[in-house]
């Protein structure tokens, strides 16, 4: 599935026209860190902070948020940065801050490279060693792996849930300072939640991905596989999802919800398998159905936590 790396299409020069207020130009800087992508990183790694056994003073705990969703805006900056000329081939990213020309691409590189310099740090410090080294892979594993791995290949999509899956995982070390099952399980969970999420995505945006040379899983393998792939990978959900009851982290109240929604979306991946008409209209109907699955299932396994 490893191929050599696409030829870049010819993109048109970007005439910049940066913001003309103060404020506008932090707001261009806040879209570098695609917030709705950082928005689900804090609420994940809120989630490990929560269901990890023992406590954590406050501040400690706020700073573990805050410096984690530092290092993933900053990883984000950096994926901008790299992916400018591709964004601009794209009708999805084509009005990002970088390909529309309202920020210079070194912003972006300033801030991707300096914003890490300061909080790693200060997370090892304040927080723990183990919880900086997760945020430094998640930031190597996004940036130098990921990023440069989706011109290439559609192994892409299982290297790019690692760094994914891994904000839950730091939560948890947050408060225990260890890997441990509870943990473990944790990242499983966001790691096998993250293969139909983004197999759904490689289908009904294939003709974009296509537009900007990306060698994602439906443009590799076609639209009857990734549809194989969406059903399989859901296979995966229950398992995952119950692993948290099998380690005595959540109730089986939780349990339940977990079962009827693993078992609603899997019945409902399986049968895309046999349903006629457009890829892109069920798969963005699957994209949707596994947001509102992880929420459901976060609710739920915050609500049903073990004291």
């Amino acid at each position: 599935m490893t191929t050599p790396p696409a030829p870049a299409p010819a993109v048109e020069a970007v005439t910049l026209r940066p913001p003309a207020t103060a404020l506008a130009f932090v707001r261009e800087v806040l879209l570098l860190a695609k917030p709705r992508l950082s928005g689900l990183v804090i609420f994940t790694t809120a989630g490990g902070l929560w269901l990890a056994p023992g406590t954590i003073a406050p501040a400690r705990a706020i700073l573990a948020v805050l410096c984690t969703a530092a290092v993933v805006g900053a990883a984000n900056s950096l994926n901008c940065y790299l992916e400018r000329e591709t964004d601009a081939l794209m009708r999805r990213t084509r009005d990002r801050p970088l390909p529309a020309g309202r920020l210079d691409p070194v912003v972006a590189l300033a801030l991707g490279l300096l914003v890490p310099v300061f909080a790693l740090p200060v997370l090892a410090l304040t927080v723990g060693r183990l919880t900086a080294f997760l945020a430094l892979l998640a930031l190597i594993s996004y940036v130098a792996i990921y990023t440069p791995l989706k011109r290439r290949s559609s192994l892409a999509l299982f290297v790019g849930a690692v760094p994914g899956a891994i904000p839950p995982l730091m939560g948890w070390t947050a408060v225990t300072g260890r890997l441990d099952p509870g943990g473990l399980a944790l990242f499983a969970l966001l790691f096998a939640w993250q293969l139909p999420h983004f197999l759904a995505i490689s289908l009904y945006l294939k003709e974009d991905y296509a537009r900007g040379g990306m060698k994602v899983f439906s443009l590799v393998h076609g639209d009857v596989v990734t549809r194989r792939w969406i059903a399989g990978t859901s296979l995966l959900l229950l398992p995952a999802a119950l692993l948290p009851v099998a380690l005595d982290l959540a109730s089986w109240g939780y349990g339940f919800v977990a079962v009827g929604a693993s078992l609603a979306f899997t019945a409902f991946a399986v049968a895309g398998l046999g349903a006629r008409g457009e890829s892109p209209r069920w798969a963005r109907q699957v994209f949707l159905g596994t947001l509102l699955y992880l929420s459901v299932l976060m609710v739920a396994l915050i609500a049903g936590a073990r004291p």
